[in-house]
């Protein structure tokens, strides 16, 4: 096999498995950049494939085929258009890998970045700490609803929650606060939601009263169509006409100081290389 076509076999044994190939379980020549990944342990599945544990924390940018990095960068962006440019790409799936060999290093392979590690993420580097919203974060990012994030997810989630246009933050919150993933915004999510942001006062004899009118003034200015419920239309079309109203039901978006401590952190890194 030919350097070039090693390069693309690799990148399709990323995509399916969503983890880096070794030398040791997936046949890869020396000549191959996967062949310098440092494996730790060697194991079996329950599915019968063979996977291994990487130490990433030691690879290096420089240490990886340019070629491969390439394609991978370049198969990315399609997915997440101007809002990141090949630069940046290559630091986030750096990044993805790292967070993803922290992961493995409790011993055990693992398909993606799980919801555990991510809401490490989230709460350790934007300062979002509600439980109900963090999940809702992974849900919008984990598109094929398989518990994992793969690779393409991370980066595509990423593009909108840093850079996002405001069309595209819109969307991304509707989906963060439509709990059940059926299209709308109940009465019941907006309730658990207002209940999980806001704090009750000590001397309220019944906050939950409150919070149930908040949501019946919510749903008589939110809610276009009067069915007692907020679709995107309805969500869509409120936002624009109050900017305000975008984390109506919680924060689930980083701010500016967030952004910015992420993006030197992850970005100036891979300048340093």
């Amino acid at each position: 096999m030919q350097e070039s076509e090693l390069c693309i076999a690799c990148i399709r044994y990323m995509v399916s498995r969503r983890s880096l190939p070794c030398a040791g379980c997936a046949h890869v020549p020396e000549n191959c950049a996967a062949a310098m990944v440092t494996t730790i342990k060697h194991q079996t599945s329950k599915d019968g494939f063979n996977c291994c544990i990487y130490k990433l924390k030691s690879i290096k940018m420089s240490a990886i085929n340019r070629k491969l990095m390439e394609s991978i960068t370049d198969k990315m962006c399609k997915h997440v258009e101007n809002s990141v440019n090949k630069v940046e790409i290559e630091c986030l799936i750096r990044e993805f890998y790292l967070l993803l060999g922290e992961q493995s290093a409790h011993g055990k392979a693992v398909p993606g970045l799980d919801r555990g590690k991510f809401r490490s993420m989230l709460h350790h580097e934007f300062n979002i700490t509600d439980d109900m919203i963090m999940d809702g974060v992974f849900r919008t990012f984990d598109k094929d609803n398989d518990g994992f994030l793969s690779v393409k997810e991370w980066i595509a989630g990423l593009s909108v929650f840093l850079r996002g246009t405001f069309d595209e933050k819109i969307k991304y919150c509707f989906t963060v606060y439509d709990l059940n993933n059926d299209g709308y915004i109940s009465r019941d999510e907006m309730f658990h939601l207002l209940k999980n942001s806001l704090t009750s006062q000590p001397n309220e004899e019944d906050p939950d009263e409150g919070i149930k009118d908040l949501v019946e003034i919510t749903l008589k200015k939110m809610d276009h169509d009067h069915d007692g419920k907020l679709s995107l239309i309805d969500f869509v079309t409120a936002v624009k006409e109050e900017n305000l109203l975008l984390e109506a039901f919680g924060p689930c978006l980083p701010d500016l100081t967030a952004i910015y401590t992420f993006e030197e952190h992850v970005f100036k890194e891979e300048e340093e290389q």
